[in-house]
């Protein structure tokens, strides 16, 4: 029988997954099905285990029940530990296995993809919300010379930075604070560029040696890119790779192979073009 899996979400008719898994199981001579399904808030828990009692192989979780998907699962990686979130639910030996792979996904299109690297680098993420939570672990493990978490309401940026310790040093600012200040990556974490708005961060934070990273992905340059480009940033990227590499690093894990992502990022741009 073909192998089912799925992306579950509320809402999930925006995305892209069943078109990225779609091209990485041809390119890998896999037969698989995968579909979207959509869970009312509240019913993800019975949702997800219809899935997998009807023979589900595999479901990827987007918002807004990463964090219930963590609690669901009965065993969960090192960095879905850390983020206390979970995107990517396995059933193994009758057991549900959940891992994140969006830090991973964030840091192979920055570092493999972009060929910038982030060890040794002072780099600077904005926002202290559920997405910035899932790629800090992954970034730490790179070893930047400095992390630093810039959020509106300072006690959430200081709450993450407490949380991850473990994992490695971060610095949590205001957003005030980051005058004066240069980095040598800054990561919009935030969901402002999803309604045109920007973070409010001082002019003067980019350089010709700055990578400007949004994790939203858009048809065209997102406000926090606009204004990256208009400061001299010497590299601009939004998230569509993050997107493709951590559905990669699911279909790794579920298949046992790491397929190729570039030609599936060049397929993705020309369908949002």
């Amino acid at each position: 029988m073909t192998e089912r899996y799925a992306v579950i979400g509320n809402p999930v008719s925006h995305s892209q997954s069943p078109l990225i898994h779609a091209e990485f199981a041809r390119a890998c001579g896999h037969a698989i099905r995968y579909e979207k399904l959509y869970a009312e808030r509240g019913e993800f828990a019975a949702e997800a285990e219809k899935f997998f009692s009807a023979g589900g192989r595999g479901l990827n979780v987007t918002l807004p029940f990463k964090g219930e998907a963590f609690r669901l699962a009965d065993e969960v990686s090192e960095r879905a530990r850390a983020a206390e979130a979970v995107n990517t639910l396995s059933l193994r030996d009758g057991k549900l296995y959940g891992d994140n792979t969006d830090g991973i996904g964030l840091v192979r299109d920055i570092v493999q993809n972009l060929d910038f690297p982030i060890a040794g680098k002072r780099v600077l993420i904005l926002g202290a919300g559920g997405a910035v939570r899932g790629v800090l672990e992954p970034l730490l493990a790179e070893k930047p010379e400095s992390l630093t978490i810039a959020n509106r309401t300072l006690i959430k940026a200081e709450a993450l930075a407490h949380h991850f310790a473990p994992w490695g040093a971060l610095i949590a600012v205001g957003y005030a604070e980051l005058e004066g200040l240069h980095f040598d990556i800054v990561v919009n974490g935030t969901s402002s560029s999803l309604s045109g708005e920007l973070p409010p961060i001082p002019h003067g934070l980019f350089s010709p040696r700055t990578l400007a990273y949004d994790m939203v992905y858009s048809r065209g340059l997102t406000p926090f890119l606009q204004r990256a480009q208009g400061e001299n940033s010497g590299m601009l990227a939004d998230g569509l790779g993050m997107l493709v590499e951590q559905a990669a690093e699911s279909f790794s894990i579920w298949r046992n192979v790491h397929p190729d992502t570039r030609q599936v990022t060049h397929m993705l741009r020309e369908v949002l073009a």
